[in-house]
């Protein structure tokens, strides 16, 4: 993955709030993204999609719902610069409102990774 192409599928705030969440929690659903980001459905997907086609994640189907991880085909310095956006500066998490709104939708999406 040319260097590039990474960050500038991250120069947008909704893929990188995205991505750091994808990061810190690991595989998410649409359900649980649109809940963190408190956007739209079609918005979170079309951002979804240019980050897969960016090669920065990978998404699968599951009955109604997909889920979307990070590449395990990322090189180790996209990983890094992953990691360490996503630890913050001074211990301060980024976008940390996203990862708290995702802790209060997690009833919801136990029950769409169930169905």
């Amino acid at each position: 993955m040319k260097a590039e192409t990474f960050f500038k599928a991250l120069a947008d705030e909704t893929r990188l709030r995205t991505v750091l969440l994808l990061e810190t929690r690991g595989e998410l659903c649409v359900c649980e993204l649109t809940q963190a980001l408190e956007l739209s459905q079609p918005k979170v997907s079309r951002h979804l999609a240019t980050l897969r086609e960016a090669g920065l994640v990978n998404d699968r189907r599951h009955g109604l719902w997909v889920f979307y991880c990070i590449s395990p085909a990322l090189p180790d310095w996209a990983r890094d610069v992953l990691k360490h956006t996503a630890t913050g500066v001074a211990g301060e998490q980024p976008f940390a409102g996203d990862g708290e709104r995702l802790k209060l939708v997690a009833d919801e999406a136990v029950r769409c990774r169930i169905a």
